[in-house]
């Protein structure tokens, strides 16, 4: 599978994203064609080399027409209009389309009114319009069929836009950011833009390192500033095994602490209690520590971006001092949740899928439990009759 990894050292502007696309490869004519579909004029796309620290890059220069295009803001709808009405794919139109929704829900909810009365400023303006289709159109030429990217480095500081001078990362930045893995090492100024956080979180599945792949191609997208450090965005173009095609793969943390001075009634609370906070998972694990004393490993699955909210409940509630944390790649199978009738009444069910096939049915334990009960016969039965039920619905 052809895989695109963006590595957001200096983080990422939407113009950055288009110039790593061609120095990884894209054809710029290649480009310029993708983006006549859309029927605008009065632009023109350039991409020149550039050296940021020592290291060789691309930077894409958008220039536009003022005098034609003028300072006119666009709602949303107006861009929807102009990318429904293009010649391009239809895959493309609706994740451009889809990027700026999402910016403009994040726009929104900043400034406490509708989608539909935010005026784009800055994400509105021609060039941005270049780079969101352009990036979406480029990564489509070039055959991607998987998007990953890195933690995102988003800068410090402050940044003057069109309401005034701002904290980094900007408001619109950091609402599109949310429940994605960032961080800053004190660099000031605006590193990640909202126009490039809006690509990279509609367009990618999953942030962390790198993934398994065979390297072909390498670009690196320049940004205008001088930054510290080399001010480009690298995009890693690879082919990815098919070993895990039809599962859905994703990254989790792994939270492990190991306790031998505890009192063993307080374990089941502490599952139910991280289990109702939205623990993937937790277990426990007998273990023999040091001076031969008998002892517990808890481990905790959990979403990366909560891995402060379980440390600090575990460091709070238990007699440990200290935990380790890692983040680990975990594969399954696609899951629903739907419902069969029985003689013991309705009883949900999970089904698991690959590739569409199903490969497990089972019967929700909590249901199965309470029907049990209700109808006082042995669970083991309330069980099978749910399972032949779910099976015959399935098959």
């Amino acid at each position: 599978m052809k895989t695109a990894y963006f590595d957001c050292f200096a983080g990422a502007g939407g113009d950055m994203i288009l110039a790593a696309l061609m120095d990884a490869g894209l054809d710029v004519e290649r480009l310029r064609s993708e983006l006549t579909k859309l029927h605008l004029g009065h632009y023109d796309l350039r991409v020149k080399k550039v050296l940021k620290k020592g290291i060789g890059g691309s930077q894409a220069v958008v220039i536009v027409d003022e005098e034609h295009h003028g300072h006119h803001h666009r709602h949303l709808s107006h861009i929807r209009e102009i990318i429904e009405k293009s010649d391009l794919e239809e895959s493309v139109r609706q994740k451009s389309i889809a990027i700026f929704t999402r910016l403009a829900e994040a726009e929104a909810k900043i400034h406490q009114t509708s989608v539909e009365n935010i005026h784009f400023h800055e994400v509105g303006a021609m060039d941005a319009v270049i780079d969101v289709v352009g990036s979406v159109a480029g990564l489509n030429a070039l055959g991607i069929e998987k998007v990953f990217c890195s933690h995102l480095h988003v800068g410090t500081g402050t940044v003057k836009c069109a309401h005034g001078i701002l904290p980094v990362p900007a408001p619109a930045t950091a609402e599109l950011i949310k429940g994605k893995p960032v961080y800053s090492t004190g660099i000031e100024g605006e590193l990640l833009t909202p126009t490039a956080a809006a690509i990279l979180t509609t367009l990618s599945s999953n942030f962390g390192p790198m993934p398994a792949m065979t390297v072909k191609h390498i670009g690196y997208g320049a940004g205008t500033s001088d930054l510290p450090i080399p001010n480009l965005l690298r995009l890693i173009i690879g082919e990815t095994g098919d070993e895990f095609s039809g599962y859905q793969t994703e990254e989790v943390a792994v939270i492990e602490t190991g306790i031998d001075d505890m009192n063993p009634q307080i374990y089941g609370y502490l599952a139910e209690r991280m289990l109702e906070m939205g623990a993937l998972d937790v277990f426990l694990t007998p273990l023999q520590m040091k001076k031969n004393r008998p002892g517990t490993l808890i481990t905790v699955i959990c979403r990366p971006e909560t891995v402060g909210k379980f440390s600090d409940f575990l460091i709070r509630e238990t007699t440990t001092i200290g935990l380790r944390w890692r983040t680990d790649r975990r594969i399954k199978a696609q899951r629903t949740i739907e419902e069969v009738e029985t003689e013991y009444g309705v009883i949900r069910f999970k089904t698991a899928r690959v590739a569409g096939e199903v490969v497990n049915v089972s019967p929700e334990y909590e249901d199965c439990r309470r029907a049990a009960l209700e109808e006082k016969v042995p669970l083991k039965e309330v069980m099978k009759a749910a399972g032949s039920a779910a099976l015959g619905v399935k098959t």
